[in-house]
């Protein structure tokens, strides 16, 4: 029985040792060698290694340093000469600047003090422009400066712009007066910023049984809107929590009671499925231990 034998060609380098006797030997097996970077490569990777870890911090000193400045020039046109120092020193503007709120608010906070600011607010509530921007920034700074406000206090997913497609929003309250007697279910207000300015967005009145509370902080929420879902904070739930599958939805067609809801670290949300109503078990999205509600 002949063997096939192999085409012609150039003779392949033999591992046979010295005058032909010994078994023939197999390619050496040593330790791959890795891969070396040329210098141009290695370069360019310390280049923007460099460009990561000096960005940030510069960017931020920057931006404070620029808030810095502007301070202390608006604080500098307010003093009188006399009083202006022969040399130049950082901050100190800024310095003069929460002394003097410390100060009003002290005042403020007197009897003197009452006595006088509602006598001013008499006054501007009777001029017809003014007592309208005055009456909405005064609203707007009382409920995010309030210490038990639930303003901007919970981000929360919700279905827009239309079934099974998720936005990040943030709750800023409850929703009261015309908008809450007109519709049938509760809702909340709900804002909806934009990527990657999240001072403009939308505001939406989204029923409590729609929207999702996340585990997720305001800041990490803030983040992952501002870098357009490049930054994305890690799911810090328990594992077994994480097993459990996020709500789903298809467009167009209503996911009916069989759809789960999600649930929080802290165990609060579970499913609704047994009893078959969709709106059974629906926890408030603003209630103290801040725990959320889907759709049921």
């Amino acid at each position: 029985m002949s063997i096939p034998q192999r085409p012609q060609g150039p003779a392949a380098p033999s591992h046979r040792p010295a005058g032909g006797k010994g078994p023939a030997s197999g390619p050496p097996t040593g330790p791959v060698q890795p891969h070396r970077l040329s210098l141009t490569a290695r370069l360019r990777n310390h280049f923007f290694a460099g460009i990561l870890v000096t960005a940030p911090a510069a960017i931020t000193f920057f931006v404070a340093w620029k808030f810095i400045e502007f301070v202390d020039k608006q604080v500098a046109n307010l003093i009188p000469d006399q009083y202006h120092l022969d040399f130049s020193v950082p901050g100190l503007g800024l310095v003069v600047m929460v002394a003097l709120l410390i100060a009003i608010g002290a005042f403020a906070t007197g009897l003197v003090g009452r006595i006088l600011f509602r006598s001013g607010e008499r006054l501007l509530n009777r001029m017809p422009l003014i007592r309208s921007i005055y009456g909405a920034l005064k609203q707007i700074l009382e409920t995010v400066l309030a210490q038990q406000s639930t303003a901007f206090r919970q981000v929360v997913l919700v279905e827009y712009p239309r079934r099974g497609i998720w936005a990040i929003a943030f709750i800023t309250g409850v929703t009261e007066g015309e908008v809450q007697n007109l519709t049938a279910q509760e809702c909340v207000n709900v804002f909806l910023p934009t990527t990657p300015n999240p001072t403009s967005g939308f505001l939406l009145f989204v029923p409590r049984e729609d929207i999702i509370v996340l585990d997720m902080s305001v800041e990490d929420g803030i983040k992952m809107v501002i870098s357009g879902g490049i930054v994305t904070p890690p799911d810090r739930r328990p594992e077994e929590v994480r097993r459990v599958p996020l709500v789903s939805a298809t467009p167009d067609v209503d996911p009916g009671p069989s759809r789960k809801r999600s649930p929080r670290a802290n165990g609060d949300l579970v499913d609704i499925n047994g009893g078959g109503n969709g709106d059974a078990g629906v926890e408030s999205a603003l209630s103290g231990d801040g725990a959320g509600a889907s759709r049921g």
